[in-house]
């Protein structure tokens, strides 16, 4: 039988140990796919800068947001080597070590930045939601259904200041009774507040759904209304895993983790996809169902006109004339014309 070299600690300590390494490498991995998508909508953004005001803001949010994410993930790598290099001789493991170093300063920036992220990631879900529900006209409406979880959202940050401070107190760690306490609250109000945001953005969404099967080709219907737009647009990559997140974290499950890391960067991701569709134009807008478009005509000499027409498209089509016996190429008169949709800009 072979020496056991393992470390003396209940394997519960060491879940925690091996999970707090799992969870430090996927941050790492959620950082790069979220340098690839900055990058991409950055470039996008850049183009339109003299386009109006909002992809200005966008690209300063998003760069702040990568700016705050690149520190969060510099001071989970200092942390790890602190835990695991620095201090690996010190009594009952690392992982006490991490515990009982929550007042050190890359554990204090590291709930900073973590609560942040997450505060102004809600932000921007938040006012997705109400421009949404604005594109249907009924702007007071949209208001009305957006200041519940908007009320959660700040209460969420006054709880969020709370679980930091309580945190990074000496002799404590966001495992202590009171700190894991209002970092529960703090998660449940935060993660409550963008269900609701998600299920109203779906919501939201399937109702519009008839409306441009309307008015719209099915092709160009779906690019508004596909599975993939929904799950952009509301979000629902971070909710699924910020759930996980929570009940391991409440029931102080050591893949809780896991769950932050992955949690964490898909909240990271999510925003960026939304900012992506909103840099190239595919984006929800407030005049989304009511911008016209001009009607798309195709001619062919002097055949009889065909004509389609939706409730806010228009389409007329000639059927082709009977081919001449001296004519060689039957699509040599087909013309087409069609002027391009306008997109407005949100300000």
């Amino acid at each position: 039988m072979s020496p056991y070299y393992g470390p003396d600690e209940d394997q519960k300590t060491i879940e925690y140990e091996r999970n707090f390494i799992a969870g430090d490498v996927i941050a790492g991995t959620g950082y790069g796919a979220q340098l690839v998508l900055y990058v991409s909508c950055a470039l996008f953004l850049w183009k339109r800068r003299r386009h109006g005001l909002q992809p200005k803001i966008l690209l300063a949010y998003m760069t702040l947001m990568l700016l705050i994410e690149s520190l969060f993930v510099a001071v989970q790598a200092r942390t790890v080597q602190m835990v695991y290099i620095d201090n690996r001789n010190y009594p009952e493991g690392p992982w006490e070590f991490f515990l009982s170093s929550q007042t050190a300063a890359v554990n204090v920036i590291f709930l900073a930045t973590l609560f942040l992220m997450t505060f102004l990631s809600d932000l921007l879900v938040l006012w997705r939601c109400l421009v949404i529900w604005q594109a249907s006209g009924q702007t007071t409406l949209a208001w009305v259904v957006t200041a519940v979880p908007g009320v959660m959202i700040f209460g969420s940050f006054i709880l969020g200041t709370l679980w930091t401070f309580y945190s990074t107190r000496p002799a404590s760690s966001f495992y202590n009774t009171l700190p894991l306490h209002i970092g529960t609250a703090y998660y449940a109000v935060s993660l409550g507040a963008n269900v609701i945001l998600t299920l109203l953005i779906i919501g939201r969404l399937v109702v519009y759904r008839r409306t441009l099967l309307d008015s719209l080709p099915p092709e160009l219907a779906n690019h508004y209304i596909s599975l993939a737009t929904v799950i952009v647009e509301s979000a629902a990559l971070y909710s699924v895993f910020a759930i996980l997140f929570l009940i391991t974290y409440a029931l102080d499950n050591p893949t809780n983790q896991i769950w932050l890391g992955v949690a964490s960067a898909c909240q990271q991701i999510a925003n960026l996809l939304i900012i992506y569709r909103l840099a190239d134009g595919s984006a929800w807008q407030r005049d989304t169902l009511t911008t016209k478009t001009a009607p798309i005509h195709f001619k062919s000499g002097g055949g009889g006109m065909i004509s389609t027409h939706g409730g806010n498209t228009s389409f007329h089509i000639a059927a082709p004339p009977p081919v001449s016996a001296g004519s060689s190429d039957p699509d040599s008169d087909f013309t087409e014309t069609t002027n391009k949709h306008e997109r407005s800009e949100i300000v």
